[in-house]
């Protein structure tokens, strides 16, 4: 017990250094769910900080491989002696035991997870906006999803709107990356996803992480970029295009939660919806629910949402400028702005 509890406070502090809006956003998320939660998103943050910890391919790989055999013993009860696996298993217990083993952590999506890091380890170019999409879908859904499980919850509506948040935060995430990916720092053992390396270190290869597809429209060349920075041309150009990609999801995740709240459908089908993790025949609940009531149990996994959004006010207030340094903190009214949105429930 002395040994769970020193890893709950350790993660949380790593939680709020290294991923300070999911830290702040932990508190509207269901106490039940808190735990795995946290779990989760410690977990994100170690296979994450992979590419940032190495630029060796092999061990990259080798890392990639330790995280699904350790995601394998942790969902089975018999966790590595790696904190972040003794928190997962923690939850996966807790979650079985609250549902007389009727819900689990799905191993699959861990493996989407980890699969997906690994595919860009080397940060190879999005061949096109979809690709990007694919991605974000891929990892930062996929975390939604996961989380939805948590609670336990098997809902169509819940997942559709966490497929459009995870993509429009995944989107945002990886132009918030931008400046970090072109200038790498060295190698390191931990990664501050926020933190944003100001000229290249130690001879890593940078990359400009944008669709190749939007490059070519706006006329974004590579090399202008390593050269100019954020006075690359057409580099503001690209970066709205995309920016706007990850706010029309979140407008779509809008008009979806008004017209429920309304007692209305959703306009369009989840494209998802057939994938074989995506199970709908029970909710794991005593009786059916409407969707009306999987989105009012579901909403403070949703406030990724919030987050996001204010993110992307601030690009769009730099001019899209995302070598901004404005951009590279949290922004301060995060735990307000985000207490009105749950209050309210809107995004």
């Amino acid at each position: 017990m002395l040994l769970s509890s020193m890893t709950d406070r350790q993660q949380a502090a790593c939680q709020s250094t290294y991923d300070n809006p999911s830290f702040i956003l932990k508190t509207f998320v269901p106490p039940v769910a808190q735990d795995a939660y946290l779990a989760i998103r410690a977990f994100n943050l170690d296979v994450a900080s992979i590419a940032d910890a190495t630029s060796n391919p092999t061990v990259g790989a080798m890392r990639m491989q330790f995280w699904r055999e350790a995601i394998t013993k942790a969902l089975a009860g018999t966790p590595p002696k790696e904190p972040v696996a003794i928190l997962l298993a923690k939850a996966a217990e807790d979650l079985q035991a609250r549902t007389e083993g009727k819900a689990k952590l799905s191993k699959s999506w861990f493996t989407r997870v980890i699969n997906t890091r690994q595919e860009y380890l080397n940060n190879p170019p999005y061949p096109n906006l979809a690709a990007l999409e694919t991605y974000a879908e891929n990892t930062y859904s996929t975390l939604l999803y996961l989380t939805l499980q948590s609670l336990p919850m098997a809902s169509l509506t819940a997942d559709h709107l966490a497929s459009h948040i995870g993509k429009a935060t995944g989107i945002a995430t990886v132009l918030r990356g931008l400046p970090h990916i072109a200038f790498p720092p060295p190698p390191k053992k931990h990664s501050n996803q926020a933190g944003f390396g100001g000229a290249s270190g130690g001879g890593r290869q940078g990359a400009v992480m944008l669709p190749l597809d939007v490059m070519a429209d706006a006329g974004v060349r590579e090399e202008e970029v390593f050269r100019q920075g954020a006075e690359a041309p057409g580099l503001r150009d690209a970066v709205f295009t995309v920016a706007t990609r990850a706010s029309d999801h979140l407008i779509t995740a809008r008009e979806m939660l008004k017209s429920l709240q309304a007692g209305g459908n959703v306009s369009h089908e989840f494209e998802h919806q057939d994938e074989e993790e995506h199970q709908y025949g029970t909710t794991h609940t005593e009786a059916q629910t409407s969707p009306q009531e999987d989105v009012e149990k579901a909403f403070g996994v949703l406030m990724p949402a919030v987050a996001t959004q204010m993110w992307l006010d601030r690009l769009q207030k730099v001019d899209f400028d995302v070598f901004s340094p404005q951009l590279r903190t949290t922004g301060w009214q995060l735990p307000w702005r985000s207490y009105w949105a749950f209050n309210r429930r809107k995004f």
